[in-house]
C-alpha cells in the first residue's frame, strides 16, 4: 500500500514537471517572438540602409537604426533563452552584431526568426 501511495506521488511530481516545462517552452517562444519583432525591424532598417542612391550619412544613420533596433530584442532573446536553450542560437546571433556587420548575420537571422514565428517553433 504504502509503495502504491509512493508510485502515485512520484507520477504527480512527474506530471506537474512536464506541464511546467510545457509553460516554460511557451513562454520561451513567446519571448522568441518578442525578440523577432526587433530583429524584424532591424532586417527592414538595414535592407532600407542597403539601397542605391542613398547619402552616407542617411545610410549611417539607417544603419544605426537597425543596430538598435536589434539590440532592443537581445534581452527578450536571453529571456527565452532562460527558459529553454534551444533559444541560444538566436541571443548568440543578436550579441555578434556588436562585431560582425549585420548585414552579414541577415540570413541566420531570418531562419531564426522564421522558426520562432512559426506554428511550430522549435529549434
Amino acid at each position: 500500500m504504502a509503495r502504491l501511495r509512493h508510485l502515485g506521488v512520484v507520477a504527480s511530481l512527474l506530471s506537474a514537471g512536464v506541464l511546467l516545462s510545457a509553460c516554460g517552452n511557451g513562454s520561451a517562444v513567446s519571448d522568441a517572438r518578442t525578440s523577432c519583432h526587433y530583429v524584424h525591424k532591424a532586417l527592414a532598417l538595414q535592407a532600407t540602409s542597403e539601397a542605391r542612391g542613398i547619402s552616407s550619412a542617411r545610410r549611417s544613420a539607417l544603419q544605426g537604426q537597425a543596430m538598435s533596433e536589434l539590440l532592443k530584442g537581445s534581452s527578450s532573446a536571453a529571456v527565452a533563452t532562460s527558459s529553454d536553450g534551444s533559444w541560444n542560437p538566436l541571443m548568440t546571433t543578436i550579441g555578434e552584431a556588436e562585431r560582425v556587420p549585420l548585414h552579414d548575420l541577415v540570413p541566420a537571422l531570418t531562419r531564426l526568426c522564421k522558426v520562432a514565428d512559426s506554428s511550430t517553433p522549435y529549434l
